[in-house]
């Protein structure tokens, strides 16, 4: 069994960087925080779900085996880790600008401290306007709700503050 240097390391999160989320591909499983980590005894890729129960939890682990196995980490394991539970404010800066290029209003640093219902201002992905307002808490996915813009009049999601 090969350790985890630094070296390899690096090399198994520049895999990780490239595997997409399955249910917002515009960024990837590093941007969104659910790669906590590598262990190195034995080789292992840590992973958080965005929630218990996300739907996605086991397409992102054949996605995160796909990527490992095609990369030559055929010997590196993957584990889930459900404590501490994934917040949203281990969504990467990079992440944040690319869920708001994509249309989908991050959550601010710091939210998940905050109550489910915040009076944080949300500003609208497509306009930068700050005159917005929830529609449902349901988006369309479970970890985002339906928002719409009161200037442009788009809806769009935000990500769930937790």
């Amino acid at each position: 069994m090969q350790a985890i240097d630094a070296t390899i390391s690096a090399r198994i999160m520049a895999v990780l960087d490239s595997v997409p989320d399955p249910e917002i591909p515009a960024v990837s499983v590093t941007d969104l925080g659910i790669v906590r980590g590598l262990r190195d005894t034995p080789p292992t890729v840590l992973v958080t779900p965005t929630y218990t129960g996300c739907p996605a939890t086991l397409a992102i682990e054949a996605s995160i085996r796909c990527a490992l196995d095609e990369a030559g980490f055929q010997y590196v394991g993957i584990e889930t880790v459900l404590a501490p539970a994934w917040s949203t404010d281990w969504i990467s800066d990079r992440g944040r600008a690319r869920l708001l290029d994509y249309g989908i209003a991050p959550p601010p640093r710091g939210s998940g401290a905050n109550r489910l219902r915040s009076d944080d201002l949300v500003t609208c992905p497509r306009c930068g306007s700050h005159h917005t307002q929830e529609v449902s808490r349901f988006g369309s996915t479970p970890c985002k709700a339906l928002w719409r813009c009161q200037t442009c009049l788009e809806p769009f999601d935000r990500f769930k503050c937790h």
